[in-house]
């Protein structure tokens, strides 16, 4: 399993909101993608500048099959923070 976490610091709440509404079509295609768990960026709900970044897939390759065809927005420059995370093992817990 590949989590990738994250988040990015606008300049304002007006610019943060763009970026979020600006990528909601590629989260859309990414949710529909083979090997997609789930991605999501959003709108933070304390810092209203900050919105943060999830995306979990189900193997490197499904991850990697999606960089290649991803094509997001090109934002202007923000502040980030991305982490990219690999377990072998996953539990589903109750």
């Amino acid at each position: 399993m590949i989590i990738i976490a994250g988040y990015s610091h606008a300049e304002n709440v007006e610019e943060r909101d763009a970026a979020v509404a600006a990528f909601a079509p590629m989260v859309e295609r990414a949710r529909r993608q083979d090997g997609c768990i789930d991605m999501a960026i959003t709108a933070d709900s304390v810092d209203p500048t900050r919105s943060n970044i999830i995306e979990i897939w189900r193997d490197e390759q499904a991850w990697k099959a999606w960089r290649k065809v991803a094509k997001g927005p090109r934002p202007r420059a923000q502040r980030s923070h991305v982490s990219l995370y690999r377990s072998d093992e996953v539990e589903k817990l109750t």
